[in-house]
């Protein structure tokens, strides 16, 4: 027996608006601390390669111009967020700047990991502008070749 499916455009419509609700909330609403306070709107975002291996995920983060007392690498709850500030160079003489491409001010960008990492062994080094975060997986995740006998 056949069943037939009515289509009917106002639930399309409600649906999408639902959709486009849920994004601009979220979009708009500012982010909270653990204590309720406004988290600081981020200006910039650095970029990002995630990769994963057998026994880790690597997090690999292009902060140009950075040191390293100028990071802030925290793990809370399963995320694990990466702020700092570039501080915008001034000089003595006056510069009359043409056109300004690098971003400047704060930022942070967070990852939600999986459960089944090691929160004990993360690590972090920082190189040439490159900020690499291991995160190593527990044991009892990682693959294991079976052999067949």
């Amino acid at each position: 027996m056949t069943k037939i499916a009515r289509f009917t455009p106002n639930d399309e419509l409600r649906r999408m608006q639902r959709d486009f609700d849920r994004l601009f909330n979220a979009f708009f609403t500012p982010a909270r601390t653990e204590s309720g306070a406004d988290v600081e709107t981020a200006v910039w975002m650095p970029r990002v390669d995630l990769e994963e291996t057998a026994d880790a995920y690597l997090i690999h983060m292009d902060l140009p111009g950075l040191s390293k007392k100028d990071l802030n690498i925290s793990f809370h709850d399963g995320v694990l967020t990466v702020s700092g500030d570039r501080k915008m160079e001034t000089k003595e003489e006056k510069s009359n700047y043409v056109h300004v491409e690098r971003q400047f001010g704060r930022f942070y960008r967070s990852f939600t990991l999986p459960k089944a990492v090691d929160e004990s062994k993360i690590e972090a080094s920082y190189k040439d502008g490159v900020l690499l975060i291991r995160v190593p997986k527990v044991e009892a995740v990682r693959p294991r070749q079976i052999e067949v006998k």
